[in-house]
């Protein structure tokens, strides 16, 4: 079994030295006689038992008569370990691409394919919270028995609904906007943005919004695009929202006007309350037909939800 872990290690080796290049092809020789049930001829098994015990000898030489004793089971030991490392790789190589993190969908932990764990951070859905990741999952998410008519939507008449869950003032959200915009721009889909407020004082965004949808449904996505694009400082202003009203072509003082009557902040309440029913744990969180995705992720991994 030491021919096995001698022909990867050599053969990576080999790609740099022509001396380990040609250990690697003594081992592959090895290795395919023993699979043929043939004695290996070169040697290369009893040299490196030498070797390795040898070594071991002038450190400690109780180890090193232990390991000459038992070598063949020492080396079953750690092949078995490296096939079973080589299986898990795999197992999380196939989870981060279907679903961008390695252990399976909106799982965290550490994933050697993203190890700042950047598809997994959200932003607690609290008042006042603050940005972390939370180790849930996506049973207790759902859009059952909730209302989404009341949302700004692009009703395309498609048979794939998306649903993304954000708020202006999330950095996950700030990540995963451009892919989703990217998604409902390329693909045949119903889109509805709802706005989550984690932090108190993004909520009176809302209320402009539901103003936006009430004049212009379709001018959603350019108010989103601005304000998606610009520093997160800037969205506490209000005389900067304003001006991005007017900057896509709506009368600014009416939608002031219409943000500040108990009519649409009681809408704004009820949105929240609707977003609440889902079970929602932090921003962003996306429904696409049904399923469901928390966390920024690649776009790879929304587009294969689509039907």
């Amino acid at each position: 079994m030491i021919c096995i872990l001698a022909m990867i290690v050599f053969g990576i080796l080999g790609i740099f030295s022509a001396t380990h290049r040609k250990i690697a092809l003594e081992a592959f020789d090895c290795v395919f006689r023993r699979v043929t049930l043939r004695k290996c001829e070169t040697g290369l098994d009893k040299r490196l038992k030498s070797q390795i015990t040898g070594k071991l000898m002038r450190k400690n030489p109780t180890v090193a008569r232990f390991t000459f004793r038992h070598f063949e089971g020492i080396s079953w030991f750690f092949t078995v370990i490296f096939i079973v490392s080589i299986i898990y790789t795999g197992i999380g190589g196939y989870n981060y691409y279907l679903y961008g993190n390695c252990n399976g969908p909106n799982e965290d932990g550490f994933c050697i394919f993203d190890p700042l764990g950047s598809n997994s951070k959200v932003s607690t859905a609290q008042t006042e919270a603050s940005c972390s990741v939370e180790p849930q999952t996506k049973e207790s998410l759902s859009l059952e028995n909730v209302n989404l008519e009341s949302f700004p939507k692009i009703d395309q008449g498609a048979e794939n609904d998306v649903v993304f869950i954000g708020c202006y003032a999330c950095p996950y959200t700030r990540d995963s906007y451009p892919t989703i915009k990217k998604l409902a721009e390329r693909q045949d889909v119903n889109f509805i943005f709802a706005h989550l407020p984690v932090k108190e004082d993004t909520r009176f965004i809302s209320n402009i919004l539901n103003c936006i949808n009430e004049v212009d449904s379709k001018k959603f996505v350019e108010f989103n695009d601005e304000l998606f694009s610009t520093d997160v400082s800037v969205l506490r202003n209000e005389d900067y929202l304003l001006k991005v009203v007017e900057k896509i072509g709506l009368d600014k003082e009416a939608i002031r006007q219409c943000s500040d009557t108990e009519r649409i902040q009681n809408l704004t309440r009820l949105q929240i309350s609707e977003i609440q029913k889902t079970g929602i744990y932090g921003t962003p969180t996306v429904f696409i037909n049904g399923d469901v995705v928390v966390g920024p992720k690649p776009y790879r991994v929304y587009k294969r939800l689509l039907k």
